[in-house]
């Protein structure tokens, strides 16, 4: 039997790490995580100091962010955890959006809208009614709103804002309906902006209040390890010298395990007593079967496949144990697939196909993988998938009713797609798709007009008939985009089923990641895959959250640190769960390059991003795995001797 509390705690735990992580920015400590099926869906936390938006609630945030992971506008069959009782503006929302359910861990007693002040959640007038769950880990969500407001009032540095600018007591504390529990709480009358903190006075009627409300069945861990432990592992003192390497490779010049050795070795000849830690790490992309092999052992096997343009190349995949009993495998698709087969040529940009994807596929479920871990990234291809479909047996059909021909440009003849071969085949093979993108299959940041130069699509064209072109393409794309959602819905009253209807994304064309790989996301989500961020995926296997409890210092990094960084590479997400787990734990990134701007990196939890170039380099030079490793070297002494300030 599931114990329904156990499993409300374990979430709510995770909106506790998203309150945490506000905090350490100098916002008010709420965070809040989305549950879809059993599975966490979307998290976020209090920003509006940050981001100086009035609606930038964390509970608020999540909600947003769950509907672009699921596509659609209806949260139904979502479960949103919250540590503060929402207030009316979320409340409303969660209305609008048609959710469940809303778990809270603390009440509060100004502004909470779903049973203290107002229930939004069962007001007969409005168009829908919500279950609501009160005071799940009361105790500990509003501690941390506690501890936040205490150090305020004794003047305390709280973490600094994402823009750079300290925290203003004031403004922080200001209007802040959601900070009305805690204000009691602790024992402190929230003052208006440039109003001096005073003695404590504790509201004796809103602790009456919040007495006289109806509560949940008194808390109990159900065997789970008590609060108190838990509080003790999370605030317990870090190892004096221990250093986590969690980089991705330097593409082209040095693979993730090359990158941590090299830094390593500087590091330690810097501060003999640091403990390096390497942590294999990619995001789909590059080296996502080097370091699955690293964390899981097992055999890398070497299938001869199609190339992406024409004739056939070596690639590999990863089958290994997975802790259960069971095999799984890892693919890279770029092994198949990848740009560096491609002489990215409009031409060879058009021709380009996935259809070796496939064939890699074949190979592990033939070699009795239950599991497959598919990453997307690097790809020469724009073809949305239909080459892996087609090697899987799947009908890809023109009007004719032949098979359409490879790449982008076969897209443009597709009448109709089957995909009712490929999910009996897959019977019993879960489909786990790694990405590092968030884009959607159309668009302007979608697969063809945001990656499709990259590839070589108008190429040796003006800027203009470039773009003319792109759009062009792009319609091809959104016309197979709606042809693959048919062929999923095509299967809805069988035992070949998709998800359930209404707790799917009604087309897959905007889904977020659909767009990964030249479109690959997209078929891979017809299939009924799970498309996740890949870092993550790898981070989780490694336990990083428990290793990060015992670091001084992260260090993270990738061969060029820009915008992109943000949208799900590595060092965004290494840095959020590190900053989730613990916040005083300091990030650095280092880098090959770097962009001017990294605003929306620094706001992800990177603290400094180190390039690491000794002097003038020329591009030849840089990119050499000799200067590489020299550089590296110099930059892991230099983080060595800051570590040795604190050895």
């Amino acid at each position: 039997m599931v114990d329904n509390r156990a499993v409300d705690e374990r979430f709510m735990s995770m909106a506790l790490e998203e309150a945490r992580a506000a905090a350490s920015i100098g916002e008010v400590p709420i965070g809040a995580v989305v549950v879809h099926e059993g599975r966490v869906i979307a998290r976020a936390h209090n920003r509006r100091e940050a981001d100086e938006d009035p609606s930038a609630h964390a509970e608020f945030a999540a909600m947003m962010e769950a509907s672009r992971a699921l596509g659609r506008w209806r949260l139904t069959g979502c479960t949103v955890y919250v540590t503060l009782e929402p207030c009316l503006m979320c409340a409303g929302l969660m209305v609008n959006a048609r959710i469940d359910r809303c778990v809270f861990g603390a009440y509060d007693p100004k502004g909470g809208a779903v049973g203290t002040l107002y229930d939004v959640s069962c007001d007969e007038r409005l168009n829908h009614a919500f279950d609501v769950t009160p005071g799940v880990l009361e105790d500990e969500c509003a501690a941390v709103l506690r501890a936040f407001f205490q150090e305020l009032r004794a003047g305390r540095g709280l973490g600094s804002r994402a823009d750079g600018a300290a925290p203003v007591a004031g403004a922080l504390a200001a209007d802040s309906a959601d900070a009305g529990y805690v204000a009691v709480e602790a024992g402190l009358e929230v003052p208006p902006v440039g109003v001096e903190l005073e003695a404590p006075r504790v509201d004796e009627g809103d602790l009456q209040r919040r007495g006289s409300r109806p509560m949940a069945a008194s808390r109990s861990n159900g065997g789970s390890v008590p609060g108190s432990v838990r509080a003790l592992r999370r605030g317990r003192a870090p190892h004096a010298g221990c250093m986590l390497l969690a980089i991705d490779s330097f593409k082209g010049s040095a693979t993730s395990s090359q990158v941590e050795e090299w830094l390593a070795q500087g590091a330690r000849a810097a501060c003999s007593d640091l403990a390096c830690v390497p942590v294999p790490v990619a995001d789909g992309g590059e080296g996502t079967l080097e370091a699955f092999h690293s964390a899981l052992g097992g055999e890398v096997r070497l299938v001869m496949v199609p190339a992406p343009i024409e004739g056939s190349h070596a690639a590999s995949f990863l089958l290994a144990p997975d802790g259960e009993g069971r095999l799984c495998a890892v693919i890279e698709m770029a092994q198949a697939a990848g740009i560096d087969a491609s002489p990215c040529t409009h031409e060879a940009a058009l021709a380009a196909s996935t259809r070796g994807v496939g064939e890699l596929m074949c190979a592990a479920i033939e070699a009795g993988a239950k599991t497959l871990y598919v990453g997307l990234g690097g790809s020469a291809t724009t073809d949305g998938g239909a080459g892996m479909l087609q090697a899987l047996g799947a009908r890809v059909l023109d009007r004719a009713g032949n098979e359409v021909r490879p790449g982008l440009a076969g897209l443009r003849d597709v009448a109709s797609i089957d995909v009712a071969f490929v999910r009996e085949r897959l019977a019993g093979v879960a489909l786990k798709v790694l990405t590092d993108v968030k884009s959607p299959l159309v668009g302007a940041r979608g697969s063809v007009r945001m990656f499709g130069p990259q590839k070589g699509l108008g190429a040796d064209v003006s800027a203009d008939e470039r773009a003319a072109l792109l759009a062009e393409y792009d319609r091809w794309m959104a016309a197979y985009g709606a042809k693959l959602t048919d062929a999923r819905d095509a299967l809805d009253g069988t035992e070949l089923q998709v998800a359930v209807a209404g707790a799917r994304p009604k087309s897959l064309a905007g889904v977020p990641g659909a767009g990964a790989a030249g479109g690959l996301g997209a078929a891979f989500l017809a299939l009924g895959a799970e498309l996740t961020p890949g870092a993550d995926a790898l981070l989780d296997l490694v336990q990083f959250d428990e290793l990060v409890r015992g670091a001084c210092v992260v260090v993270t990094g990738e061969g060029s640190v820009d915008a992109q960084t943000a949208e799900g590479k590595v060092p965004a997400g290494v840095a959020r769960r590190t900053k989730r787990v613990r916040p005083d734990v300091p990030v650095y990134a280092v880098c090959g390059s770097r962009a001017e701007n990294l605003e929306r990196v620094y706001a992800a939890g990177v603290d400094v991003v180190l390039p690491i170039e000794m002097g003038p380099q020329t591009l030849g030079q840089a990119l050499s795995a000799v200067q590489t490793r020299a550089n590296l070297i110099a930059t892991g002494e230099t983080l060595g001797r800051i570590m040795s300030l604190g050895c």
